[in-house]
């Protein structure tokens, strides 16, 4: 919006046509949204809400004193994302509009689940069936309109980091790898959020590294240069990633331990099927899958611990996710998230190495 209105009234004047700086800007603008609309939106929340965020019955004893805290706090980050993102991206790139509606499509299935946690006191909410429907329709909608959009054979082949020359044409499989990225990560990220703070800074460091490869992606020296793949118009990701960074590290100020406020579905839906979306446009689903490697792990664990329930009627962890095997073990909740927070960092630095190793 402001970069079509600076081009009107100062044609002269190229600043503001330059990626890294609307994306400075971008991330700028989500932190002091969130820092701004935050109280007012926790006291909101802490208003409609009816007796607070329920809290499991088999969890760690530890959280039985968050009863109360209001949840639904993704719905700010939401609002910073769409704020920026609509003020600094270029509003005719198609990535950008792709993106924004993956993000609010799991938003709308994220807030129907956080409802009816809050209005049936259910802490299941959505029963998973409806859920995973939900979010097949919006992910295999999302999938097809990259493919029929597609405009080069690179956009829905396969790369790998580490290997320079490889891309492997998938075809219709694009559609299917496309659908479980997106869903796949947006439940990823959902089993992440159960301690404060553990799942938001993941998210940002995801989505900054993410805006490194998109903007070497839809830079054609730089694409050249670092042999990654070339997608045009896939830049103005930047500003949507630096959009989710800007607005992750201000709703951390409230949500940091003790939390004023749980993220909910509405947000850890929306963010890991964004996220997803990114790296499917950038060709980098495997950087994904390293960066995001908490996400991941936090996932691998619960469908390790139900295989094994199931086969052997036992149990791997003392509960999954695998945060709280650790909580149960007796690590203090801030000691989980601090050294989960430092994997993270570790593996942001891994995945932006593959940048150079090829």
């Amino acid at each position: 919006m402001l970069l079509e209105l600076f081009r009107w009234l100062l044609p002269g004047f190229v600043l503001f046509e330059f990626i890294t700086m609307r994306a400075i800007l971008g991330a700028l603008t989500a932190l002091g949204a969130a820092l701004l609309f935050g109280p007012a939106i926790i006291d909101r929340l802490r208003s409609i809400k009816v007796g607070g965020q329920p809290i499991r019955n088999d969890g760690p004893q530890s959280h039985f004193q968050k009863a109360g805290t209001p949840t639904m706090g993704g719905a700010l980050i939401l609002l910073a994302v769409t704020i920026s993102t609509l003020l600094w991206g270029d509003l005719s790139n198609r990535y950008v509009w792709i993106t924004m509606g993956v993000l609010i499509a799991f938003a709308l299935i994220g807030w129907l689940d956080d409802w009816i946690k809050l209005v049936r006191r259910d802490p299941k909410g959505l029963r998973s069936r409806h859920k995973y429907a939900l979010q097949s329709v919006f992910g295999l909608a999302a999938a097809v309109v990259l493919y029929v959009t597609a405009d080069h054979p690179s956009n829905t082949a396969l790369f790998l980091p580490l290997l320079k020359d490889f891309a492997l044409p998938m075809g219709l499989f694009f559609i299917v790898v496309a659908y479980f990225w997106i869903v796949g990560f947006s439940n990823a990220v959902n089993l992440t959020d159960g301690l404060d703070g553990l799942a938001i800074m993941p998210v940002v460091l995801t989505a900054g590294v993410l805006a490194v490869f998109a903007y070497a992606s839809g830079n054609a020296v730089f694409a050249e240069y670092l042999g990654i793949p070339r997608v045009p118009g896939a830049g103005e990701l930047v500003i949507v990633c630096a959009a989710i960074a800007g607005a992750g590290l201000g709703f951390l100020w409230f949500n940091t331990y003790p939390a004023m406020v749980f993220m909910g579905d509405v947000g850890a839906l929306a963010l890991g099927a964004a996220l997803g979306c990114i790296a499917i446009i950038v060709r980098q689903e495997i950087v994904l899958v390293i960066v995001g490697g908490i996400f991941v792990i936090e996932t691998l664990s619960v469908m390790a611990q139900v295989a094994s329930y199931k086969l052997t009627g036992r149990r791997i962890f003392r509960m999954a996710p695998i945060h709280h095997h650790f909580e149960l073990k007796g690590w203090p909740e801030p000691r989980v998230i601090v050294r989960f927070w430092i994997i993270s960092v570790m593996l942001a630095l891994v995945a932006l190495a593959t940048l150079k190793v090829r």
